[in-house]
């Protein structure tokens, strides 16, 4: 088996002892900047600010973040980071997943004196299971692309978004590392930019061809005929298959529905929240204007116009070809 993370060359997290160390994505793609993060207040600044995003991601950072409170035998110190983590971002669902898990394995550990190492050693866990998982999707979404496939993505699902090689990208990666000869068009993903500055950075570092695009390319493209696979990560998926993903994965999903072409997601298993009915009781995250307003530093807006700033929408589970996880593919119709 190809070692397809060791070809990336990056990590975008890493346990060094007291602290975690993780690439600062804000500063991608112009400067390769890493982070010690060495308290719950850095790591959920972090997760905030999205120096550390992805929905996987954020929640091995959480993880993390748990073993760093100075008295963590202390309760209501525990429970508040726990909540304070929780509501940071409140879409994706790995995040409380991975808290909650931190919180029984803390409970069902609490007389061990050596807590705090057992609780590293939980999240490192976490950490290699979301690999482990990346890894089997890869696998399993690889069946769906043929050689020559033109395959649009959108955001960045890749190993900057996971523990691992990443979802969508790790199916394109798992292709492109077989032999397949493939090419990826990726979505700038307004307004923060994730394709144009991550995926992009990504796919470049490991010689994938590509060619990115403004969002509002997208459906041109299908309707010329170039594009013949749709692939995007997930961050929530309801019970009955809706799924929350980055703002503007749902206006794909329609235009791939019009255009005849196959519209799947990659997640792994600890995006899936069977407690969620369907994608009406997802709650979707309001984020600052400034994002819309500027570009990087620069301005493109007057300063006081109002802004609607979703960071993500609902993708309907009738439009989705098909879920890749790393159990096999659901196909939701």
């Amino acid at each position: 088996m190809i070692d397809i993370q060791h070809k990336l060359g990056f990590s975008p997290i890493k346990w060094k002892g007291e602290a975690l160390v993780v690439i600062d994505q804000r500063s991608l793609p112009s400067k390769e900047v890493y982070l010690r993060l060495g308290s719950v207040d850095d790591v959920a600044g972090a997760i905030g600010d999205l120096t550390v995003r992805g929905a996987p991601l954020i929640g091995i950072t959480a993880a993390y973040a748990l073993c760093l409170i100075d008295n963590i035998r202390d309760n209501i110190a525990f429970e508040e980071s726990c909540r304070r983590l929780i509501n940071i971002r409140p879409t994706a669902v790995n995040l409380g997943w991975a808290v909650e898990r931190m919180a029984g394995f803390r409970r069902h550990n609490l007389q061990c004196d050596n807590l705090r190492d057992l609780m590293i050693e939980e999240a490192q866990r976490i950490h290699a299971e979301d690999a482990d998982m990346c890894t089997l999707i890869g696998e399993n979404g690889n069946g769906i692309v043929h050689d020559g496939c033109r395959i649009l993505t959108h955001c960045n699902a890749g190993a900057l978004a996971t523990g691992g090689i990443g979802t969508a990208l790790g199916i394109i990666y798992t292709a492109h590392f077989s032999d397949k000869k493939i090419e990826v068009w990726v979505d700038e993903t307004r307004p923060i930019l994730q394709g144009a500055r991550l995926t992009a950075w990504e796919l470049a570092k490991a010689g994938v061809p590509f060619k990115l695009i403004s969002d509002n390319m997208a459906g041109h493209l299908m309707a010329q005929g170039k594009v013949d696979l749709i692939i995007t990560g997930a961050d929530r998926v309801a019970a009955n298959f809706d799924y929350a993903n980055k703002i503007g994965t749902y206006s794909l999903a329609v235009l791939a529905k019009y255009h005849g072409i196959p519209f799947y997601a990659a997640a792994p298993s600890s995006t899936f929240d069977p407690v969620c009915p369907d994608g009406k009781s997802i709650v979707i995250e309001q984020r600052s204007g400034d994002e819309i307003r500027f570009i990087g530093l620069t301005q493109v807006a007057p300063s006081d116009a109002p802004v609607y700033n979703p960071a993500f929408d609902v993708t309907p589970h009738e439009l989705v070809t098909g879920i890749i996880t790393e159990k096999g593919i659901v196909r939701p119709n």
